[in-house]
């Protein structure tokens, strides 16, 4: 892999982290990132605010305020009308605006089926970005939102899911990290990502390996979207756990006895999930008891970080 030799890109793709920062001033960094995915739900309005806070959260997880959006859509204009494209542009200005930051122009680009995100420019300190690596033993874990919603949106396409778990994972999703990042940046964060495509244990992988430690997760403490376990019990998956089980198997224990079926919740696929964050042991409980408070009902404790046990990088205790 090539390496950078520019001294102000703080962070670039060595350790897989959320977004590259790139220092400008002494005070000022940049901090920059793209995502976009395929519709989770029909409602256009609803698919651009899911995709929006979906890479938002990218600056989010930096530690970073996000500043300017840029629209990056794959759109069939034969098969669907203008007023498609207008809805979902609509649902992610409504979401770039809540976060504080401007649209400020895109790409379009004629494709098979719909796809949209956002191109995100950030700012934040040169010396208080947050990355993967920095986690350190002793340090408590906090997750701020449920996982699931991968079996969740492939269970709704054979109508499996209730209306009332289909709607609360789309009010979790559809939330901004923005109270979740703002609160955490009161504490001494050592490490941080957001939970998305590659599930809570690709994504806790990726900062356990970057930090040179082992992550210990319990969980009967990680929170679950309703129906999501139900959902594996009766066969739903998604077209990503397989590789995302080839990526962590190698680097992961069992301790919690428990079938099959509910150990896919670990590789479950994201979409614009929780803020994932290593922080002081001592700073844990405040930590999120302030989350509360800021209106994220969802965050908690959720396991610790220990030495290192090659090669595991990740316990589910």
């Amino acid at each position: 892999m090539p390496k950078n030799t520019d001294p102000n890109l703080l962070v670039g793709f060595e350790h897989s982290d959320d977004a590259a920062v790139y220092r400008l001033t002494d005070e000022l960094a940049l901090v920059t990132t793209a995502d976009y995915i395929t519709p989770p739900v029909d409602d256009p309005y609803v698919f651009g605010q899911v995709a929006a806070a979906n890479a938002l959260s990218d600056i989010y997880a930096m530690g970073a305020k996000p500043i300017t959006c840029l629209n990056l859509v794959g759109f069939p204009s034969d098969k669907l009308g203008p007023e498609v494209l207008e809805g979902i542009i609509r649902g992610a200005l409504s979401k770039i605006t809540e976060a504080g930051a401007v649209l400020a122009g895109g790409h379009s680009t004629e494709d098979e089926e719909p796809k949209f995100g956002l191109a995100v420019t950030g700012i934040v300190h040169p010396q208080r970005y947050w990355a993967n690596a920095g986690a350190r033993p002793g340090d408590v874990l906090v997750l701020t939102k449920p996982i699931g919603s991968g079996a969740l949106f492939n269970a709704n396409r054979r109508h499996m899911v209730s209306a009332e778990a289909l709607a609360a994972c789309l009010a979790t999703i559809t939330t901004l990290n923005k109270a979740a990042a703002e609160t955490l940046r009161q504490f001494e964060v050592h490490a941080a990502t957001d939970i998305t495509g590659f599930g809570l244990a690709g994504h806790g992988m990726e900062l356990a390996r970057a930090s040179g430690v082992t992550l210990r997760i319990t969980l009967a403490d990680v929170p679950i979207m309703a129906e999501a376990l139900e959902m594996y019990r009766r066969g739903v998956t998604t077209g990503v756990n397989l590789s995302n089980w080839a990526l962590v198997e190698p680097h992961l224990r069992f301790e919690a006895v428990l079938p099959k079926w509910h150990r896919e919740i670990v590789v479950d696929p994201q979409t614009s999930g929780g803020l994932f964050a290593a922080l002081p042991a001592e700073q844990g409980p405040a930590a999120v008891d302030a989350l509360h408070a800021a209106g994220v009902p969802d965050a908690c404790i959720v396991g610790d970080v220990a030495p290192l046990e090659a090669p595991l990088h990740l316990i589910f205790r």
